[in-house]
């Protein structure tokens, strides 16, 4: 009976020790927003294709505008692509937006894909919906990483920051990235466009009694924008854009 207590009392202070060695491993820390990353391109490199081909279309043309983002930026060319067709495909405006991108992604792409030839006179910067693992404060020095990177590659480029639009996924965060990135806007360089007062909360009854709350100007999915928010965005922006292009500040 002696040896086997003994073996039990060697086996519990055994484990014991390897827990004092072997501390519970600390929670990943979240992903720097301004670090640029690759890693979503590498596991799926077709998200690349659609950005590829707008870049391929403009070379040796000019390209006075281009939009800088995620799925909200690439959806001109979707729900928004009749207000693009009309008002920037012929001011030779470029969609550089890949759905589901964050601002670590929009870093890397700004300095690894072909964009150093563009000369655009104006980058619309909508960006930081998407970095969910990230604090308020570590989205928005996310961006001002981008507006820094896009002011590396595009010199003297004037640029036009749009608030991250209202959205159920993480409203309160959202809004409070943008109380801290107005404060980017110096009028001279970079511009803020404010598009929250303008998509104002719209609640509705359901046919079974219940009420449910959106945005105005945003799909079924109360993230994204339909062709009425695309819309608000063009007619908020249109003044200062054509202001820029015509060299005004």
């Amino acid at each position: 009976m002696k040896p086997f207590i003994i073996a039990v009392c060697v086996m519990w202070f055994g484990c014991a020790a390897t827990a004092q060695t072997n501390p519970p491993a600390k929670p990943a820390e979240p992903p720097s927003a301004t670090t640029p990353d690759n890693a979503r391109y590498l596991n799926d490199p077709s998200l690349l294709t659609g950005c590829e081909a707008e870049l391929a279309r403009f070379v040796n043309k000019p390209c006075d505008i281009i939009f800088i983002g995620d799925s909200i930026t690439a959806g001109w060319l979707g729900p928004g692509r009749d207000l693009w067709e009309k008002d920037y495909a012929p001011r030779h405006a470029l969609d550089f937006g890949i759905g589901g991108d964050t601002t670590q992604n929009v870093l890397w792409r700004l300095e690894n894909m072909d964009v150093r030839d563009l000369k655009p006179k104006v980058a619309v910067v909508l960006i930081g919906t998407n970095n969910l693992a990230n604090n308020p404060h570590e989205i928005a020095d996310g961006i001002k990483a981008v507006l820094a990177n896009t002011q590396e590659a595009f010199p003297g480029v004037k640029i036009i920051l749009v608030s991250i639009m209202p959205n159920e996924r993480a409203q309160g965060k959202m809004m409070q990235v943008d109380s801290i990135i107005r404060s980017y806007a110096d009028n001279s360089t970079t511009y803020y466009l404010n598009l929250v007062p303008l998509m104002a909360p719209v609640t509705t009854t359901t046919p079974d009694g219940r009420t449910e709350t959106n945005w105005k100007g945003l799909g079924p999915d109360r993230l994204h924008p339909d062709a009425s928010g695309y819309q608000i965005w063009a007619d908020a922006m249109e003044p200062l854009l054509s202001k820029l292009l015509a060299g005004g500040q």
